[in-house]
């Protein structure tokens, strides 16, 4: 367990209900100020003091239709707060940039996926950053606002080095564009990691080619071959590229191009994996991305069905001017933070420089809900945002104010156990206990997902909870032992 924070980490925050808003106050603050739009990357950057000059946090994730996902004339645009959960759902993304979906599906976990953004991966810049290859592979475009204009810059041409990019100071990302894939073309992304889900990419892959029939066997152009975690900047393989333009797409030609990607791989040794392993593991990944092309095996990991953890709201809860919320000349707050928590509204003063999860263990004095990490890794401090599953330790605690909030203390009815606190004690899954509160709420929630859950979709809810008494078949069976006593109010779990 981690020593509580005894610092802030910044001192201002504006919870703003308009892109204007939030460009008046970027153009105001310029370098010392950060936009907030998941605050996944943002916070834990903050906490390990990557950010030194930062103290101004603009939050924009309440404002209204930033969350958008149109087709405009075959070219998809994102809104800035499309997350990574909107892309896995979409319909259009699955059916016309299936790499991004994929991509979107191997970040984090539910309760990650359901907070962070595209654009605010594409901004962190990281080169293991799974969106970005995926991005890079669709040819896709972004668009920066500030007071002083916007521009379109093609996302090759957005970074400039290891978590580097073109954005001023004042600059928002408003938007992310790219062409639906057209008819004939596949797209696919595959990743190594070293867990199956909550793991950074050792190596990841996006292609996309067109696959036409012909006489000699299938033939792909143009391809677009994209090399993600072996660089300090995503890599386009065109070597490998220049082999698959025009060629048959045999296991011969496959296995060239396969090795032209290794040699285009610049990896560094790391706890992760050597030089050596990922270069390997480049020719590996990229023989069998291509084979599932060239076989129309494109579907990969991304289930048909995926487990969201979001509820019937998504997360979703829009502000009004009426509802800005922020601090007075970087002092703590005049106005307090209001909120409904477990069905009664709070109203906290003091907490404007908090996370989420420390306003309501320190302040609601809510100790239900643990951290086990205060980086979003282990789950133990999962609860409901307007819905929604969440880390609350990469909550803002501003971020919360109008919204409404369900914590582990939530669940129970008067002094009867829900159904699947009571499915956890019935079955033996609680152990040490400190693990339980987070993956009870992801079980309350696949349940209320899933009326009857499968075992692989109860283990998609729990992806973002660790178990340090590794006991989790204990408490998969507790999951869908508590979904048949939901389906029949009469028994007993």
């Amino acid at each position: 367990m981690r020593c509580k924070r005894t610092g802030q980490m910044w001192n201002r925050y504006s919870l703003v209900a308009s892109l204007d808003e939030a460009l008046a106050l970027l153009a105001e603050h310029g370098e010392r100020a950060r936009i907030v739009a998941g605050a996944t990357d943002l916070l834990i950057e903050l906490e390990r003091k990557l950010r030194p000059g930062v103290d101004t946090l603009i939050d924009i994730s309440r404002a209204p239709g930033l969350d958008t996902i149109k087709v405009e004339q075959g070219r998809i645009h994102l809104g800035p707060l499309v997350r990574h959960n909107d892309c896995v759902a979409s319909e259009v993304i699955q059916q016309h940039a299936r790499p991004l979906a994929q991509a979107c599906w191997e970040v984090g976990a539910p309760q990650i996926r359901n907070r962070g953004t595209i654009a605010g991966n594409l901004i962190t810049a990281s080169p293991a950053n799974d969106t970005i290859t995926a991005l890079m592979a669709l040819e896709a475009s972004v668009t920066l606002r500030s007071l002083r204009g916007e521009r379109t810059v093609p996302l090759c041409n957005f970074y400039t080095g290891l978590r580097r990019t073109v954005m001023a100071p004042d600059e928002l990302m408003t938007g992310i564009s790219f062409l639906a894939l057209q008819n004939g073309e596949r797209g696919m992304f595959i990743k190594l990691g070293l867990r199956k889900a909550q793991a950074i990419s050792v190596v990841n892959v996006a292609a996309v080619l067109a696959v036409e029939p012909a006489p000699e066997g299938s033939m792909a152009r143009p391809a677009r071959l994209v090399l993600g975690a072996v660089a300090p900047t995503i890599v386009r393989a065109q070597a490998a590229e220049a082999i698959l333009n025009g060629g048959r797409l045999d296991d011969a030609t496959i296995a060239r191009a396969a090795a032209a990607a290794a040699d285009a791989a610049r990896p560094i040794d790391d706890v992760r994996g050597s030089a050596g392993y990922r270069r390997n593991m480049v020719r590996v990944l990229v023989q069998r991305v291509l084979q599932a092309l060239r076989d129309d095996r494109t579907q990969g990991w991304l289930p048909h069905k995926p487990i969201m953890l979001w509820g019937a709201g998504q997360g979703r809860r829009e502000i009004g001017p009426e509802h800005s919320w922020r601090t007075q000349n970087g002092d703590m707050p005049a106005s307090p933070i209001t909120t409904s928590v477990n069905g009664r509204v709070h109203t906290v003063a003091g907490a404007g420089h908090k996370t989420l999860l420390r306003m309501l263990r320190e302040d609601l004095q809510l100790t239900g809900t643990k951290e086990g990490c205060a980086e979003g890794e282990c789950g133990a401090c999962t609860v409901f945002l307007d819905g929604a599953a969440v880390m609350s330790c990469l909550v803002p605690a501003p971020s919360a104010h109008a919204s409404e909030i369900v914590t582990i203390e939530g669940l129970s009815v008067g002094n009867r156990l829900s159904a699947v606190q009571q499915a956890f004690v019935s079955e033996g899954a609680v152990q040490c206990g400190y693990c339980t509160p987070g993956l009870v709420m992801a079980g309350a929630k696949v349940i209320e997902e899933r009326a009857q859950p499968t075992r692989w979709e109860a283990q998609q809810a729990i992806a973002g909870n660790l178990c340090r008494c590794t006991g989790y078949y204990k408490v998969l069976s507790a999951i869908q032992r508590a979904a048949h006593a939901a389906a029949d109010p009469a028994g007993r779990p």
